[in-house]
Formats: C-alpha cells, sequence, structure tokens
C-alpha cells in the first residue's frame, strides 16, 4: 500500500504597495468576512484593502525579518557600551517603521525616539474613514507606544519636541535636553501649510492621531434634529475624503476650493463630476471657484468669509489646504532644502553623511512624494546604510493612490 504524504503550505503575508497594510493568510480579514486561514489566491478579484481601497492586483509577497526578543535596556556589549546610537526624530509611520528596520538588521544597536506626540501606532488612513466604518477612537490606535517601545527595544521619549542640531557635536537638542548620536533620522514628516485666512486660532488642522481625536471629541455625535455645520476648506484628497465621511456620518458638510471641481489636480474632469454626481443625495455641498478672504467668530459660529463677498457659517471650519515640511531642523543642521529635506536619490543621505531622513519630510530631484507605500523600503535601504550591509540602491516609484470618498472611490 502507498501512503500519500501531504504537506500544508505554510500561511503567507501580502503587503498592500498603497498603504502598506499586511495581509496575514493566518489571520485572515473580519472586516471583509475573511476567515482565518484565507489563502490569498482564494480571495476574490475584486477584494480591497481593508485600509486604502486598492484591489487585490495592488498586493506583493511580504516576509517580515524575525526580531529577536530582548530586555527592555539595550545589553552592553563591547560593541555597542558607549555607542550614541541612532537617533530618529518623529513617532509617525516612518519613524516607527524606521526603528522596525533597524532592528531587524541589528539586535544590539542603541535606538532613541523622540516624538512630539504620544508616538501611538496607528494606520493614518482610517483617520479619513472613521465615521463610515463606524470604529470607536479606542480602535485606531493598533499599538500603544509603550508596547512598541519594549517590542523593538527603543528607548522612546514621546511629548518631547526636537529644537535643533549640531552636527559638529554630534547632538540633537530637545525640550527635555540634548541627545548624542551616531546616526541622526529624520522622519518628522509634514505639518499643514499654514494660510493667515485660516487663523490656527479658529481653524482644525487634521494630520495626525491627536489632532483627529480632539476635533471628534468637540463634534461629538450626529444629531438629526440639530446637525452640527463643518466647513472645509479645501477639496484635495484630505478634505474631499474628510467631507465624504463626516457626510455619510450625518453631518453637514461645506466643502470649498479654488478650482470649479473637486479633486482637481488629481482626477479629470469627468470623474470630478462623477463624484459629484455620488455626493448628490448626502448633507454636503460643494462650493468651488471661491477664495476664502477671513474667518471670524461669534460665539459657537465660525463665519468663512470669501472673496466674492459669499459667507458661510459652521460651527468647524478645518483647513484642509496642503502640506509642508518643517524647516526648523534641516536649517540648524545645514541641510540642503528643495521642497523638503534633500536627500541623495539612490542612499537617502542627506549632505551631512551620518545624517538620513525618509517619508513625507523629504525631496528627491526637488520632488516631495508624500507616498505611504514608498516608507518601509526607505527604511529598509536607511537601516542598511546604518548597519554596515550590503543595500541596493533606492528605487522611486509612484504608487497606486487610493481615493478614499467612500460614496464614489478612485485608484489613480
Amino acid at each position: 500500500m502507498t501512503l500519500a504524504l501531504v504537506v500544508e503550505a505554510a500561511f503567507r503575508c501580502f503587503i498592500c504597495r498603497a498603504c502598506g497594510l499586511i495581509y496575514d493568510e493566518a489571520e485572515g480579514d473580519a472586516d471583509s468576512g475573511l476567515a482565518p486561514g484565507t489563502r490569498f489566491d482564494d480571495i476574490p478579484d475584486d477584494w480591497a484593502c481593508p485600509l486604502c481601497g486598492v484591489t487585490k492586483v495592488d498586493f506583493e509577497p511580504y516576509e517580515a525579518a524575525a526580531i529577536e526578543r530582548r530586555a527592555t535596556a539595550p545589553r552592553q556589549t563591547a560593541g555597542t557600551r558607549g555607542d550614541a546610537g541612532v537617533v530618529i526624530v518623529g513617532a509617525g509611520r516612518a519613524g516607527w517603521q524606521m526603528a522596525q528596520a533597524l532592528r531587524e538588521r541589528d539586535a544590539d544597536v542603541p535606538i532613541t525616539l523622540v516624538a512630539a506626540c504620544d508616538a501611538s501606532v496607528y494606520d493614518k488612513p482610517l483617520l479619513s474613514v472613521a465615521l463610515a466604518k463606524g470604529l470607536a477612537l479606542s480602535a485606531l490606535v493598533k499599538e500603544p507606544a509603550s508596547s512598541a517601545a519594549r517590542r523593538l527595544n527603543v528607548r522612546l521619549l514621546p511629548r518631547t519636541h526636537a529644537v535643533s542640531v549640531s552636527t559638529h557635536a554630534n547632538t540633537l537638542r530637545t525640550t527635555r535636553g540634548s541627545l548624542r548620536y551616531r546616526h541622526l533620522v529624520l522622519a518628522h514628516g509634514a505639518e499643514p501649510r499654514e494660510v493667515v485666512q485660516l487663523p490656527a486660532a479658529l481653524c482644525w488642522r487634521i494630520n495626525h492621531l491627536d489632532a483627529y481625536l480632539k476635533f471628534r471629541e468637540a463634534l461629538g455625535e450626529p444629531n438629526p434634529a440639530a446637525p452640527q455645520r463643518v466647513l472645509i476648506a479645501g477639496a484635495g484628497l484630505v478634505g474631499c475624503e474628510l467631507a465624504n465621511d463626516l457626510a455619510l456620518a450625518g453631518h453637514a458638510v461645506t466643502l470649498l476650493d479654488v478650482n470649479v471641481l473637486p479633486l482637481a489636480n488629481l482626477l479629470g474632469e469627468a470623474a470630478s463630476n462623477e463624484l459629484l454626481d455620488a455626493w448628490r443625495g448626502l448633507p454636503l455641498r460643494f462650493v468651488g471657484g471661491v477664495r476664502i478672504a477671513n474667518v471670524d467668530k461669534n460665539g459657537v459660529v465660525c463665519s468663512v468669509h470669501t472673496e466674492d463677498g459669499q459667507r458661510f457659517d459652521a460651527e468647524h471650519v478645518i483647513a484642509a489646504t496642503g502640506l509642508q515640511t518643517p524647516g526648523r531642523l534641516a536649517h540648524s543642521a545645514g541641510l540642503d532644502w528643495h521642497n523638503g529635506i534633500a536627500v541623495d536619490a539612490l542612499t537617502l543621505r542627506t549632505n551631512v553623511p551620518n545624517i538620513h531622513a525618509l517619508g513625507d519630510c523629504i525631496s528627491i530631484d526637488g520632488q516631495a512624494l508624500r507616498f505611504i507605500e514608498p516608507v518601509g523600503r526607505q527604511a529598509k535601504l536607511i537601516a542598511g546604510h546604518v548597519t554596515g550591509g550590503a543595500v541596493l540602491p533606492y528605487v522611486g516609484t509612484r504608487p497606486p493612490v487610493r481615493v478614499k470618498t467612500g460614496s464614489r472611490p478612485f485608484t489613480v
């Protein structure tokens, strides 16, 4: 009698090229109705990434390097004693992925992570679809900062602002003292662009979890009998996604833009009109071709005045007028600047040899490409240079962008 030997293939992981979400066959995806153990090959072709919405074709195989578990304090060896190690500025996706990539390559290198926020690990794309998905605010945090720091053996300095860099002394000055570094990695991202007509005291700028949580707390739950009015200045990617999500939740939304159509810089005229058609029936009003002159407040109501004499009243005003890279650290270090921190296209190194940068704060050949997908590859490349391993040159690509306007999503 012949015995047939059946070998069950190991579960695999696949990563979304657009947002970095990892689909683990062992875990499945409860949100999409995929049970644990569902093989990627068996997923329907029209399945969409639960985070950013791109389709199955935009996933590729992923294998994470193992990280050796260690005690909280770095182990001091002859090779690391007195080593200032790596200091990372920023605890968004770029900062944490940088720490992850370093730890995968070197179990002992000291890593310090400086964060202006509380450094919670979260998926930023969820901020613009949280209401439509019915996510509790507590569910937005994937991992508490303290847990991530222990897992990666990182010294974490939350609620700490980086002030300046001394390249001569290899030190980073912060609001909690100065830190020595052997390598400095800037991953502090970009911040909402300041527009004088939209004063910060009167307008929300939602670019990270802290700001979003405060906005949602102030907004409260939608009341059909007396909906709060939200005005959003800027009908780009962030503005349209937030407007769509708030309107789906029942809030009364007005969306203003200097362009006559929403998402004018991403979509063609026909697609923009499709989006407008999809918004019909929602409490969402788009007004294009207007410029804001000023904003004032009377009690709890803000009034937005346009240059052509129109007035729009709302309880909340959100400025979604684009991003800019903060330049204080770069300028203090004497880093080259070209629409952001200028880095070498192949190595992501700045003009100062032991300072690298990645993510939203960098520019390559003068172009800032603020996408999520390249961050993981950028982190691995920098980690290779820092730890002295063999590294392939960085290859910049334009990943697919999923416009998460749930009423009519687009892939660009």
